[in-house]
C-alpha cells in the first residue's frame, strides 16, 4: 500500500510537471553528452562545484539544496548516469516526483536524456529503473525494450527484462530472456530461481565439446566413406 501511494503522489506530480512543459535540453559549453570523450572535456568543472561524492550520496549540496546541485549537473550533461541514479533516488527518499531546487521533475530529467541521448544504455537503465520502483511497470518495460535492442548482449539488461516478464506471468519470455543473461555470465540467481518456482525453469543446453585443432584438420582430411559404417541396433534405453 506504501509503494502504491507513493507510485500514485509521483504520477499525480508528474501529470502536473508535465502540463507545464518539459522543454528538450539545448547543448551548451560545458555540458553535451556524458558518454562523448569530447563534451566530457567540461565535466570537471560542473561537477567540482555541483556534483561532489557527498551530493552524489545524497548527504550534502554544495552550493545549496541536494535537488538544486543535481539539477544543475543534469542542465549541463542530461545523461548524467550518474546524477540521474541520486535524482531518482533523491526523489523516492523524498517521495517527490520534483525534489525541491530541481529546475524540473525526475520524469522530465530522464525524458530529456533519452531524447538527446536514445544511443544511452545505461540512462535507459536507470530510467527504468525508476519507473520500477514508482510503480510504472509498463513504462519501465518500454525501456528496458529500448536498451535490449541497443545492446543485446547486455546480460544485466536481459536479467531485468526476465524478472519484468516473470512479474507479468509470462513465463516463455521470461524464459528466454534468462537464458540469455546466463549464457552471457549474469552471476545472480534470482530470476533462474522465480523460474523454478513456476516449473519454468529448463537448463540450457550443454555447450558443444571443443575439439583440438590438429584432430579437426586431421577429420576434415579423412575421406568419408560411401556406404556408411554398421550401426548397433537401439537398445530401447
Amino acid at each position: 500500500m506504501k509503494h502504491l501511494i507513493l507510485a500514485c503522489t509521483l504520477g499525480a506530480c508528474c501529470a502536473h510537471a508535465s502540463a507545464a512543459g518539459c522543454p528538450p535540453y539545448v547543448k551548451h559549453t560545458p555540458g553535451g553528452d556524458y558518454t562523448s570523450a569530447q563534451d566530457r572535456a567540461g565535466l570537471s568543472v560542473v561537477e567540482q562545484f555541483h556534483f561532489s561524492r557527498a551530493v552524489e550520496t545524497l548527504t550534502q549540496g554544495m552550493t545549496g539544496s541536494l535537488g538544486a546541485d543535481i539539477s544543475y549537473t543534469l542542465e549541463h550533461f542530461p545523461n548524467h548516469h550518474r546524477a540521474l541514479a541520486s535524482m531518482a533516488k533523491l526523489g523516492l527518499r523524498l517521495k517527490s516526483a520534483q525534489p525541491v531546487g530541481a529546475r524540473y521533475t525526475i520524469s522530465c530529467f530522464f525524458e530529456r536524456a533519452t531524447a538527446f541521448a536514445p544511443h544511452d544504455v545505461t540512462a535507459r537503465m536507470v530510467y527504468g529503473n525508476y519507473l520500477l520502483a514508482t510503480g510504472q511497470d509498463a513504462a519501465a518495460l518500454e525501456q528496458l525494450d529500448a536498451a535490449s535492442r541497443l545492446a543485446p548482449e547486455q546480460a544485466t539488461i536481459q536479467y531485468n527484462l526476465g524478472l519484468m516478464y516473470v512479474k507479468k506471468k509470462e513465463y516463455d519470455k521470461a524464459s528466454a530472456h534468462a537464458q540469455k543473461a546466463y549464457a552471457l555470465g549474469f552471476p545472480l540467481p534470482g530470476l533462474k530461481n522465480k523460474l523454478k518456482a513456476v516449473g519454468k525453469w529448463r537448463e540450457p543446453e550443454p555447450a558443444p565439446a571443443v575439439v583440438d585443432a590438429k584432430e579437426t584438420k586431421e577429420a576434415e582430411e579423412t575421406p568419408v566413406p560411401a556406404v556408411p559404417e554398421p550401426v548397433e541396433p537401439p537398445s530401447g534405453e
